[in-house]
């Protein structure tokens, strides 16, 4: 053991957090949680302690260690798999003993929603949050949140009275009406967010219904707002979904390689991420993904709808960064410490010039192109200042254009897997809203127009046939039994003349 690694443990706290075991070259090959940092990062060290094979090969490669310390073990279970997700060590891999990672699936749209974990995500509708490394955790987490939102496990068939579980306040108590449908899915939404890491917002949401309860004299309804607040608040403060929180954000290596490489005066507290998506132009949509403290905070997410349908990504992105940089959204969501924009020079440069007609050219922009990886820089712009030497250091090297710098960074650095985490999730938010205004344009070109069939109609009709698709291949005494008689002949009417026609738009 060298002195710096003695010197580490001698200096390891004893509250909960995250601890990153690296190699002689500084790389991180194992991410683990604590109840207590001190006692569990030595327990690798005591020779007393019988260790697998493959935890002893760990132990003669760790040549340093690094911790991020947390205030309960719930919030340890969320950044490590937050911190798993984005740098893939290779021993945590290694050490699953050849298990898959575990999901929460919460069936929220169910007529009697669940909460459980599994294995295996299914497309089943239900909505999975996950991976995690440690089935054990997520479930003694999944404990905890339960005394706070009571929720369903399963369903018992047959069942008409409250089960035990609803008088010890684990379960809502749907079986004879002890609980609304409508009231446990607000429960299980704030049981979501905070699983999503929008603790605060949840805190601030219960403080107000239980101001509101109390100013109806509903007190009840009050006490119970009141009781959820306070064992939320119980569960420990959070350390990284806030720039006004204390999580040292130095130990995220990431973000210390981000500071170093491109001159940044601190570490970027806010990292905004865009993506644009579209389909040919039209239903075009932007993301803005949010990064606080190095980790996603879904909270701060927000998406955006251009004005115009143009099949034209410079002008998409000129147009979210205007919008984005409104004088009214500074005020609302705060600047940003950095921006990342999913693209090469085009898209960087359409979100520089509206960045700086918006008078905020002191914000750092870059880009990552999706081919190479390269970091994208402008020259006089981008308010980033290479560190030449850095970057050297790191393997990488750079190429240059007329205005541009392309920064090639090892894809295997830290750097480069915290941009392409937050590259990845802009995607995904922004595919996932064009999907979205998509499928409702679709239904709408064909049932809106039918007479008779109104929202709540055509949102049972997609519900039980999948799609629009599905509605028009129908056979009557299907749409009968969903819209009644009536509805279904002058469904079958209007259908069936698009479908000879083949005008049917899904």
């Amino acid at each position: 053991m060298n002195k710096v690694l003695e010197k580490k443990l001698a200096e390891l706290p004893k509250e909960p957090g995250v601890y990153f075991h690296k190699d002689a070259q500084g790389k991180i090959i194992y991410i683990g949680k604590a109840a207590s940092l001190r006692n569990r990062v030595r327990q690798y060290f005591q020779k007393s302690r019988g260790q697998d094979a493959k935890t002893e090969a760990l132990v003669a490669e760790i040549a340093d260690v690094d911790w991020m310390v947390v205030e309960s073990e719930l919030e340890a279970l969320f950044l490590e798999a937050e911190m798993v997700r984005r740098y893939m060590p290779r021993f945590n891999i290694l050490l699953r003993d050849d298990k898959s990672m575990v999901y929460i699936r919460i069936d929220y749209d169910g007529d009697y929603p669940t909460v459980s974990t599994t294995r295996r995500p299914l497309d089943d509708g239900a909505k999975y949050f996950g991976p995690y490394l440690s089935v054990q955790s997520v479930r003694q987490a999944l404990k905890l949140l339960r005394r706070i939102f009571p929720y369903a496990t399963k369903k018992t068939p047959g069942q008409k009275r409250a089960s035990l579980h609803y008088h010890l306040g684990l379960d809502p108590g749907l079986e004879d009406g002890r609980t609304s449908l409508e009231d446990y899915r607000a429960n299980l939404r704030k049981l979501m967010a905070v699983i999503e890491g929008k603790r605060v917002n949840i805190e601030r949401e219960l403080e107000k219904e239980m101001k509101f309860f109390a100013k109806a004299s509903e007190f009840e309804k009050a006490a119970n707002a009141r009781n959820q607040l306070f064992a939320l608040k119980r569960l420990g403060q959070s350390v990284i979904f806030s720039d006004k929180e204390f999580a040292d954000i130095s130990k995220d290596h990431a973000l210390g390689e981000l500071v170093e490489l491109l001159g940044l005066s601190s570490f970027p507290v806010r990292i905004e991420g865009y993506d644009i998506s579209h389909m040919s132009g039209s239903d075009v949509v932007a993301s803005m993904v949010v990064f606080t403290n190095g980790v996603s905070n879904k909270a701060e997410y927000r998406k955006f709808k251009t004005k115009v349908n143009k099949n034209d990504d410079f002008y998409n992105m000129h147009e979210t960064i205007s919008r984005r940089l409104a004088e009214r959204n500074r005020k609302k969501w705060g600047i940003p410490s950095l921006v990342l924009i999913d693209g090469g020079k085009g898209q960087l440069d359409a979100a520089i010039r509206a960045r700086d007609e918006a008078g905020q050219g002191h914000v750092p922009f870059m880009g990552l192109a999706k081919r190479e990886e390269q970091i994208v820089i402008h020259k006089t712009k981008s308010n980033l200042q290479l560190n030449l030497g850095v970057l050297h250091k790191m393997g990488g090297f750079v190429s240059e254009s007329e205005d541009f710098i392309l920064v090639n960074v090892p894809h295997s650095s830290n750097l480069v897997k915290l941009l392409q985490r937050i590259r990845d999730e802009s995607h995904r938010f922004a595919v996932s809203y064009h999907s979205t205004l998509k499928t409702k344009r679709q239904t709408a070109s064909l049932l809106d127009d039918i007479p008779t069939i109104g929202p709540a109609t055509r949102k049972k009709l997609i519900k039980t046939f999948g799609s629009t698709r599905g509605v028009v291949n129908a056979r009557q005494f299907e749409l009968e039994k969903v819209v009644g008689t009536k509805k279904a002949a002058i469904l079958r009417q209007y259908l069936g003349a698009e479908k000879r026609a083949g005008r049917a738009r899904f």
